[in-house]
């Protein structure tokens, strides 16, 4: 099996793995980052996003082998203390509920607010639309990420 090292959330990691072996099960599995949670393994739901340079990236389907020199920063990385203005926006909105899909909610607004620091209502739906919410908190997830980039 091949070796593969890799950067995440600014940490060197090595592991073996089968080269088609989804970047999510590295994660979870050999690496013991749970923070990114499995949804769907089609890349259909967003509930695996991470950030790979810096793009969401759903890493349910996106084998370890194509990762290469490219920096991972997973749910756990996104900030030190749990003090990225999404995560603040989070809580003070209290967006969750069941709370499962919020790691690739909060990745997937964390990409778009790199991009763009004041998007539009149209923006923030373009972006979140491929993240699914079983729980249907939509109108909490669109107010929490318009009050983080205020506070971005």
């Amino acid at each position: 099996m091949p070796l593969y090292k890799l950067q995440i959330n600014g940490k060197s990691y090595q592991t073996e793995a089968e080269p088609d072996t989804p970047l999510l099960w590295i994660l979870r599995d050999h690496l013991g980052l749970v923070g990114t949670k499995y949804g769907c393994g089609i890349a259909q739901c967003g509930a695996c996003t991470i950030h790979l340079n810096g793009q969401a990236t759903r890493s349910c389907v996106y084998p370890v082998s194509a990762v290469g020199t490219s920096k991972v920063i997973t749910i756990e990385g996104l900030s030190e203390k749990g003090d990225h203005p999404l995560q603040l926006a989070w809580d003070e909105v209290d967006v969750p509920q069941c709370g499962y899909c919020q790691a690739g909610q909060i990745m997937t607004a964390a990409s778009l607010l790199k991009k763009n620091s004041k998007p539009s209502d149209e923006d923030i739906n373009t972006a979140m639309h491929g993240n699914i919410c079983r729980c249907g908190a939509y109108h909490r997830i669109h107010e929490a990420v318009k009050l983080a980039s205020t506070k971005a």
